[in-house]
């Protein structure tokens, strides 16, 4: 199994960043026992300006070949974190990858959208993209906790 999160921009050094650093530390040290690999970041820009269609082309390029793709979109399903760990926990079960997209300031073009075998809302608020990624994070580290019956989460 490999854990992609895909992104649109490059993260600069900032709070942003070193919550995003903390969370998937956390998540690559709670995960470990239980068989989930580290985050593997991988950021994509569009220099060309050619919008969401571009950055979609970019971010395919990023996604393993036969992954679960999870987009993070406001229209997406709102999960609570246990229903998030259980679906990470079914792909860790079922050996396949996960690629969790993030796209840009225009959010996800509409057919890399249709392709989504899960999209993901945090809510009816549109998040900045940078936000969203610390969101991203922390979530896993969530489930990861989750998984391994830890105190992290209270219910």
């Amino acid at each position: 199994m490999r854990l992609v999160l895909a992104a649109v921009g490059r993260l600069r050094k900032g709070p942003e960043a070193t919550l995003i650093s903390d969370y998937l530390d956390r998540f690559a040290k709670a995960g470990r026992s239980l068989g989930l690999p580290p985050v593997s970041v991988l950021e994509v820009e569009d220099k060309r300006g050619g919008g969401m269609a571009t950055e979609a082309e970019l971010l395919l390029r990023a996604i393993p070949d036969g992954a679960a793709l999870i987009i993070l979109d406001e229209r997406g399903q709102m999960l609570t974190s246990p229903e998030f760990a259980t679906r990470l926990g079914n792909w860790r079960d079922q050996a396949r990858d996960v690629c969790l997209v993030i796209g840009g300031a225009d959010g996800i073009d509409p057919s890399l959208r249709a392709r989504a075998d899960l999209a993901i809302s945090f809510g009816k608020m549109v998040w900045p993209h940078m936000l969203v990624r610390v969101m991203v994070a922390e979530q896993l580290y969530r489930a990861a906790t989750i998984l391994s019956g830890s105190p992290y989460h209270r219910e």
